[in-house]
């Protein structure tokens, strides 16, 4: 139990929060409604297996380069709070979970979980050769509200398709935020990222247009899920918050990185799926 807590300190559990509203909000609209709760069950259990088996294949392929970074040496596995078997241990079995989730929902979702898990493992060898890995880590939290469409109408759409963009270019726009911590040490490790290649300046401008980019492709999921009044409500409270984060960070004082990564990008998703619900809710 020790070593569970462990991990799942380590994996930061509690932010599964981010792209699961994503996740639901896909089912929700998918479902014109509640899908039935099986379908929901399996989705949230698959939700936590793939992310889980994420994080912490990420903790354990970064684990040297962890060692050596002050801010991240203190965490479980460089440190040796957890063994390298058991971090081992824990993400096959999240990954089995996740299979397992994806078997019981149907079977295009069973076939394409594979590529799902190569997928987001994948993204921590990405900064060892390119400048855009916070793209590929957008498009793995990406799968979430695809992964919910498919489970509830099993087969690929337009608008979870779109949803699932803006996903990718709100997470990619955080990361490009949260990677600045780290510029001096990703340079003298040659390790790759946006701020790396481009310096803090211009990397906050290719975050504000990712984020905006986000927005545009959000208003075409309320286009085309033909949303009503409640969604464009929360669409623009999405939109306020999005531009409070980037006021909270600037090149010269990067102190509220946290805060904006953990507090304010948090809320963005509980946002959407509230202001979706409500809406569908009414529309029903």
């Amino acid at each position: 139990m020790r070593a569970l807590r462990e991990i799942l300190e380590m994996i930061k559990f509690e932010h599964t929060l981010f792209a699961l509203p994503f996740a639901l909000m896909s089912a929700l609209i998918a479902a014109n409604g509640l899908p039935p709760w099986p379908v929901l069950g399996w989705i949230l259990l698959a939700m936590v297996g793939a992310r889980s088996a994420a994080m912490t294949m990420n903790r354990i392929i970064d684990a040297a380069i962890d060692a050596k970074n002050p801010r991240t040496a203190t965490r479980a596995i460089p440190s040796a709070r957890i063994s390298l078997a058991q971090a081992w241990l824990f993400t096959v079995v999240m990954s089995a979970l996740f299979v397992y989730a994806a078997y019981r929902l149907n079977t295009l979702a069973f076939w394409l979980s594979p590529v799902a898990l190569l997928w987001v493992f994948g993204y921590s060898y990405t900064k060892r050769f390119s400048s855009f890995c916070h793209l590929w880590l957008g498009l793995g939290l990406a799968i979430a509200p695809m992964g919910a469409w498919i489970a509830v109408r099993g087969r690929f759409d337009l608008l979870p398709m779109a949803l699932a963009a803006a996903v990718a270019l709100w997470t990619a726009g955080f990361d490009v935020f949260y990677s600045l911590q780290d510029i001096a040490f990703d340079r003298q490790q040659n390790l790759n990222s946006i701020p790396v290649r481009f310096g803090v300046t211009r990397s906050l401008w290719i975050s504000k247009v990712m984020h905006f980019v986000m927005i545009l492709l959000m208003v075409w999921v309320g286009i085309l899920g033909t949303m009503g009044t409640l969604y464009w409500l929360g669409l623009l409270a999405i939109a306020v918050l999005m531009i409070n984060v980037h006021r909270q960070v600037k090149p010269d004082d990067l102190s509220r990185i946290n805060m904006a990564f953990f507090t304010i990008n948090g809320w963005v998703g509980v946002v959407a799926l509230a202001f979706t619900t409500g809406d569908i809710w009414l529309g029903r």
